[in-house]
């Protein structure tokens, strides 16, 4: 009888006024995945549990993953939310640098513009103005910075 391996983890934090709660279960024993050869390569299978608590209402949601990692739910964990990361970041690019909308058609051109919008980016998420008005939204940023770079410009070396 093959030994069953499982893996569970679970994380706590506060944001957005609200308490949120993930937990990540994560087993090797697909033997009974039907679909299992059309997938190749994959080892194990996750389900991440999401609670979230805010002014005494809860709300639950499941994910189901499928994956080519070893059982490792620490790892699980990583990669699903480094995934949101990077989704997150096209979600950026296209909503406030419309590089969906963009028509540059010779390819290096586009790569390039493409790394600068991501530095761009960065910058933007690493930067915090010193202002007199609460500047928090990625839009604020770059609108400020458009108006005023000579003036925020040392700040941004210094980061």
């Amino acid at each position: 009888m093959k030994q069953l391996n499982k893996s569970y983890v679970c994380t706590i934090e506060k944001s957005h006024s609200q308490i949120e709660k993930r937990s990540y279960y994560q087993t090797d024993d697909i033997s009974w995945l039907e679909a299992k050869a059309k997938w190749k390569g994959v080892k194990s299978i996750g389900i991440v549990e999401k609670s979230m608590e805010k002014d005494d209402e809860l709300r639950v949601e499941r994910r189901y993953y499928i994956s080519s990692l070893q059982t490792d739910a620490a790892l699980f964990a990583k990669a699903v939310r480094g995934h949101w990361d990077i989704e997150v970041m096209y979600w950026y690019l296209d909503v406030l640098f419309k590089e969906d909308s963009h028509k540059v058609l010779n390819k290096t051109a586009a790569m390039n513009l493409n790394v600068l919008r991501k530095i761009a980016l960065a910058i933007l998420k690493k930067w915090t103005p010193n202002t007199r008005k609460k500047v928090t939204s990625m839009r604020q940023k770059r609108v400020l910075l458009s108006m005023a770079l000579h003036k925020f410009l040392p700040s941004i070396r210094n980061m």
